[in-house]
């Protein structure tokens, strides 16, 4: 029997394009590891098939099981012979936004690869790992992962040191399909309206509701695009742009905007490139993870989730209340995370949030050597 850990994720910004033509949306997202961790078996024995056990009543035991789905498929280019039993101790939420049933599946198809003493090529198992899910390749990488596509085609971004952070689990689950339905009817065409200006001379772009009317300045209100510039002493002081609609593709092409310049900065001590442009003209921040969220990236998720599930919104403020210095939904939810300076403050919020009824667990996100280090049980 092998025995391997199953890691969760956090989504570090996640921003929702345009359905495509297979129904899926276009996606961009940074996934980023965590400690947290389900514990995988896998044995091969006598007979045929897939067998999974596990203990949770809520995760399925048949073939819509992520495990079952690509353990079968592999088993023929393994040419496994017998009967592969997958037992799953759950410890992360079911339909939390952790990407635990996708781990799961990941976990479960390279235990089987070491119990049969056999290796998938790696780019079949991206290949097979995107057949299943979305979100299943970035545990194949690790770390800090970029997510584009419908989140399957990944890039490993550079490896970024460990950052304290808490995870606050409601009891709820949230639907991934009903929270895209959801999106879909609020911006059925994939539009979201914004008003550009600020006023140092470049444009920002600002969210507001559809249908929502602004004066962005000098009492212009919105409505078709038009722009104007205010003069202070014959210098441009403010620029201001009147709402608009930017498409799915220009959201895309902002997400990917702020990560470049956040990739393109200098070298740390060591020589490792590990961010850009400190955000909102601060400083450096403490961690390079922190500087990545400080850019404004930020979870779309939110607009829909938040209104439906109002105790999710309250958990995010309480996390920003215990000391987060940034703090969002991960993925879908319900998970709601937190990062912070340090360890014992992580603590110190997991504490608080408890007191006030709210389930969290301190923990610290995972760069990619830390993953595989302690990927394998016996090497913990």
């Amino acid at each position: 029997m092998v025995t391997v850990r199953s890691f969760a994720k956090i989504n570090l910004g996640l921003c929702i394009g345009a359905r495509r033509a297979d129904g899926f949306h276009h996606l961009r997202t940074v996934y980023q590891t965590i400690a947290l961790h389900d514990v995988i078996r896998v044995e091969v024995g006598r007979g045929t098939g897939v067998e999974i056990r596990c203990q949770d009543s809520r995760v399925p035991k048949d073939e819509s099981n992520t495990c079952y789905w690509i353990v079968e498929r592999a088993m023929a280019p393994l040419k496994v012979r017998g009967r592969v039993v997958i037992e799953i101790e759950k410890r992360l939420p079911v339909q939390g936004g952790l990407g635990g049933a996708s781990s799961n599946a990941v976990a479960a198809l390279l235990a089987l690869e070491r119990a049969v003493k056999k290796t998938l090529p790696a780019a079949e198992r991206l290949r097979l790992a995107a057949e299943v899910g979305s979100d299943l390749p970035l545990f194949l990488v690790g770390g800090t992962v970029l997510g584009v596509g419908r989140g399957e085609e990944v890039y490993p971004l550079p490896d970024l040191p460990a950052t304290p952070c808490v995870i606050a689990t409601p009891a709820m689950g949230v639907s991934t399909p009903m929270a895209f339905a959801a999106w879909d009817a609020q911006f059925p065409h994939g539009l979201e309206p914004v008003a550009l200006g600020n006023r140092n001379g470049t444009a920002e772009a600002v969210p507001f509701p559809r249908g929502e009317r602004k004066t962005v300045s000098g009492g212009i209100e919105a409505g078709e695009l038009r722009s104007a510039w205010t003069t202070e002493g014959g210098r441009p002081h403010t620029f201001v742009a009147e709402l608009t609609d930017l498409t799915p593709s220009d959201r895309m092409i902002q997400f990917g905007r702020v990560l470049s310049a956040w990739l393109s900065g200098s070298q740390n001590k060591a020589g490792k490139v590990y961010s850009g442009v400190p955000a909102s003209g601060r400083g450096r921040a403490e961690t390079p993870l922190l500087d990545l969220v400080r850019t404004g990236i930020e979870n779309d998720f939110e607009q829909v989730v938040f209104p439906k599930y109002p105790e999710l919104r309250d958990v995010k403020r309480a996390l920003e209340c215990a000391g987060a210095l940034y703090a969002s939904l991960s993925g879908s939810g319900s998970a709601t995370y937190g990062l912070f300076r340090s360890r014992q403050a992580a603590e110190k919020a997991a504490s608080r949030l408890g007191k006030h009824g709210i389930e969290a667990l301190a923990t610290t996100t995972l760069a990619r050597p830390q993953y595989w280090k302690k990927f394998l049980v016996s090497s913990f």
